[in-house]
């Protein structure tokens, strides 16, 4: 399908509208911007550490004008697939933050516990440890269902690049020769709730992230345009893997209204 004039944008966060909570220049006056010309918007993110409702406050704080309901995040995603796939079972979760909000009506064991039915990994910064990962690692050798958030190897903060869950998930599923159903970006199911969120097809849509795989290569993959900005992960003129081509690269958010006026 031909590509159209965009009417909707899928924002990451993280690396493109703050860094550790501090936000990036001209990122909240360009969402204004963007929501005034009539784009749709839509926040999708990997970030598993705060629920939806906390995470929105977090940012209207800073000063972005986010409406609850458009963020789709990787813990609400986890919960809506859990209740659709395993009603009822005991759900062993390892994410740090307060979530427990997000999995309303899901039954949540102790993590000194090594009895449940599902097993999902989130963003768990120093919960990732090995008593942690054994328990991980005996439930899933035992038959339980192994689910991650998403599979993000590393993320930048204030005080520069720090590891992700994804090198421990991936650690886990060459211990048990298991394969994690991801639920987060750049998992193709994550972009189309997003889609279902803005009401628009694929190609109607443009994911701007800094992650290459998660953002540009997921968006892609879903049928979408993708742009790669430089204030978080991706750093300008930094090599990009040969078969990742963002259909742009920005050094921020704030030059996307210019870069879409070039589109109509």
């Amino acid at each position: 399908m031909p590509l159209t004039t965009p009417r909707a944008i899928i924002c990451d966060i993280d690396g493109v509208l703050h860094v550790s909570m501090h936000p990036i220049a001209g990122a909240a006056e360009t969402l204004t911007q963007l929501a005034t010309s009539g784009y749709r918007l839509c926040f999708a993110t990997n970030t598993t550490i705060l629920s939806q409702v906390m995470l929105a406050q977090r940012l209207q704080d800073m000063g972005f004008s986010i409406p609850t309901q458009t963020l789709l995040t990787a813990p609400v995603a986890t919960a809506h697939y859990i209740r659709q796939h395993f009603p009822g079972k005991r759900c062993w979760v390892l994410t740090k933050g307060e979530t427990t909000s997000d999995f309303a009506g899901i039954e949540l064991v102790d993590l000194t516990s090594e009895e449940a039915d599902v097993v999902v990994i989130g963003g768990a910064e120093e919960l990732l440890s090995y008593e942690a990962m054994n328990r991980a690692f005996r439930m899933l050798m035992r038959g339980a269902a192994f689910l991650t958030m998403h599979r993000n190897l590393y993320w930048k903060t204030s005080t520069g690049l720090q590891i992700d869950s994804g090198a421990y998930v991936h650690a886990l599923e060459i211990a048990t020769g298991r394969q994690a159903t991801v639920l987060g970006k750049p998992d193709q199911a994550f972009f189309e709730q997003a889609l279902l969120t803005l009401g628009v097809a694929a190609h109607e849509t443009i994911m701007v992230g800094d992650d290459v795989v998660n953002d540009i290569a997921g968006a892609q993959h879903a049928g979408m345009r993708a742009i790669l900005v430089c204030t978080g992960k991706y750093q300008a003129h930094a090599a990009l893997p040969p078969h990742i081509v963002p259909d742009a690269i920005l050094p921020s958010l704030r030059e996307l209204p210019a870069y879409l006026a070039q589109l109509s």
